[in-house]
């Protein structure tokens, strides 16, 4: 009896012990901070535990329930355009590498981005206007035979793209039209115009041979937009698409020429604004054109960012991106800092998003290349490249706060809304909790977090960002 007794207590007191080890290893919490003034930017700070929440208070309590799923991620980002690949290239081999290696691997602190959006053709930040089927005035190609993608291959685009692709095989690529070949518009214009309605069959042909070769260099497309900025003619290259065109175009000829060649890669719609839900929502209206249809994508330069949710609200059987926000040079780092977390890793998440993605990769201190007529004179890159130096920007900073550690595949989880501490959580397809916080105000805010009866006490300065992972 007494031995039964003894080896009960004994095996409580081992069982106690291993309960407590496994809580002690369960609760560590590991955090990641920028500050606005510089000081700090993307470090890692002490580990510490998580403590019994009893006695912690609600104030200003962020509520994490796990248990409440959303949309899964597919990642974030960047828009590699033509121009930043070639500044990219043109770095010394050791300065490529390097950079390359901090912004797409995970290891040490590199920051992991595991998502880019290509221009198909050039985009304004080129630095010059081209398709992958250009002609002289007059001419046309209907079977598109003269149809190449040399340009990508010779200035250093798929090159570039090869070499991250080794780094991160997984990541995803999408891909964005600015504007179709001037043979196909109605003003025999890079600039403006719109697709020619006899010519719709041939441009689905494009985005065909654009996947397929693509995917011929070893570069899988696993998502086109339909036209980038559609109601905003004034780039160089850009092109006008109405809803209703751009819902003939994909139920008639672009999702049937994707069946016909077996294409898998996603179809998504709209690719602007935040301040016309309807555009989207009119092509998903249509039933023939919705069966083709992954989803919308969105930019932030209009509107504000609860509009994609409507759009989710409308159609939640489809997905929403976003895909694009600029910062303007030289910046205001405190405040770029502060707002893109608020509208885009938290904000965009909180309504839907899969993607966050910045415009653009990279610059260089000009603000270089870009077109003329039209192209950005002021867009700051993530990074700025002078020769084979470069400097890490804001947009940089505020994406690792996400990237690194919200991976493909996590998905996002309930928090509760503090005011002056707008938050998003995400949980990691290996079981851990990313919890993103940035405190909005003027002054120093104390919080706590709170997580399957546990809480920790956290601190943030004001515009300072921190990530903790647990």
């Amino acid at each position: 009896m007494n031995f039964v007794k003894t080896t009960t207590i004994a095996a409580f007191v081992l069982c106690s012990a291993m309960t407590q080890a496994q809580k002690k290893q369960q609760s560590n919490v590991t955090s990641w901070l920028t500050k606005g003034d510089k000081s700090v930017l993307f470090q890692k700070q002490p580990d510490f535990n998580f403590v019994a929440a009893s006695g912690m208070g609600n104030r200003n309590g962020i509520t994490i329930d796990a248990s409440q799923k959303y949309q899964e991620i597919d990642g974030f980002g960047y828009c590699l355009t033509g121009g930043s690949a070639q500044l990219l290239t043109a770095m010394e081999p050791e300065y490529q590498a390097e950079i390359l290696k901090d912004l797409f691997s995970t290891d040490g602190n590199a920051i992991g981005i595991s998502y880019l959006r290509l221009s198909i053709g050039a985009s304004d930040l080129d630095d010059r206007v081209f398709s992958y089927n250009d002609l002289p005035a007059g001419q046309t190609d209907p079977k598109l035979e003269k149809f190449s993608l040399e340009h990508d291959k010779r200035t250093g685009l798929i090159p570039i793209l090869k070499k991250i692709l080794a780094i991160n095989p997984k990541i995803k690529i999408m891909g964005s039209p600015w504007s179709a070949p001037v043979w196909m518009k109605d003003n025999g214009d890079t600039r403006g115009g719109s697709l020619k309605k006899e010519w719709y069959g041939a441009y689905a042909d494009y985005f065909v041979k654009y996947i397929q070769g693509m995917k011929a260099e070893g570069i899988i497309i696993d998502a086109v937009t339909i036209q980038n900025e559609p109601l905003h003619p004034g780039n160089n290259p850009s092109m006008y698409m109405e809803a209703r065109d751009q819902a003939v175009f994909v139920r008639d000829f672009l999702g049937p020429a994707f069946q016909k060649a077996a294409i898998k890669t996603k179809i998504i719609v709209y690719d602007h604004n935040c301040d016309k839900p309807e555009y989207p929502i009119e092509i998903l209206n249509d039933p023939q054109a919705k069966k083709f249809v992954d989803g919308s994508a969105f930019h932030l330069y209009g509107g504000t960012i609860d509009a994609m949710s409507k759009v989710h609200d409308a159609h939640p059987d489809k997905h929403i991106y976003f895909t694009e926000q600029w910062t303007g040079g030289p910046g205001d780092f405190p405040n770029d800092l502060k707002w893109n977390v608020e509208h885009l890793l938290v904000g965009a998440t909180q309504n839907w998003a899969k993607t966050v993605l910045q415009w653009n990769l990279a610059s260089d201190p000009n603000y270089d290349p870009h077109t003329d007529r039209g192209g950005c004179t002021s867009c700051m890159g993530a990074v700025t490249i002078a020769g084979s130096k470069y400097v890490k920007n804001v947009a940089y900073y505020h994406m690792a706060h996400a990237s690194k550690f919200v991976r493909p595949g996590s998905k996002r989880i309930k928090t509760s809304a503090v005011e002056g501490l707008p938050n998003v959580g995400f949980l990691t397809p290996d079981g851990k909790v990313v919890l993103v916080v940035v405190n909005t105000s003027k002054e120093s805010k104390k919080f706590s977090v709170n997580h399957n009866a546990m809480s920790f006490v956290g601190k943030l300065g004001a515009g300072e960002v921190i990530t903790y992972i647990f």
